[in-house]
């Protein structure tokens, strides 16, 4: 089942239940997705739905640490159980051991010896993570293990 189809599925669940907050990310999530389906003027790939998952849970992060600084504690709740919503549509993520791995075998493929090589490094990694780790998670890791073999 391709990804739109089971996000419209999980909407009728969410109506018929009556859970307003699934509801309301899904919608949100639904409209963002076909705006850029719009702009690209083609259907998703998994890995640009993948992306567009992963932007709207940045959002949420930023919205959360705004909240904090505001005392809007209340605001920074919803806006985490939002994120647990749409986490469900992401798959496993990897744990940090795994990232670190992962990066390590990327940098010696890429023969990387510095940081300055961090761009072709990731150049190659990202699309290995395919949504299972951020882009920022996998720069702070790459830049971590390279800053050890300078």
């Amino acid at each position: 089942m391709d990804n739109n189809q089971r996000l419209k599925e999980d909407l009728q669940r969410a109506i018929k239940s009556q859970d307003t907050l699934r509801k309301r990310v899904l919608r949100l999530l639904i409209s963002t997705i076909q705006l850029a389906e719009v702009s690209k003027g083609s259907p998703l790939s998994d890995l640009e739905f993948l992306a567009v998952v992963q932007k709207e849970i940045k959002t949420k992060l930023d919205t959360i640490a705004d909240a904090e600084k505001a005392g809007r504690a209340e605001m920074a709740a919803e806006s985490r159980m939002e994120i647990k919503e749409l986490e469900a549509y992401l798959p496993k993520q990897l744990t940090e051991t795994e990232l670190i791995s992962l990066a390590e075998q990327t940098i010696r493929e890429v023969g990387a010896a510095s940081p300055k090589d961090m761009g072709q490094v990731l150049k190659v990694l990202i699309p290995k993570l395919a949504g299972r780790a951020t882009n920022q998670d996998a720069s702070r890791v790459v830049k971590d293990c390279l800053s050890k073999l300078a």
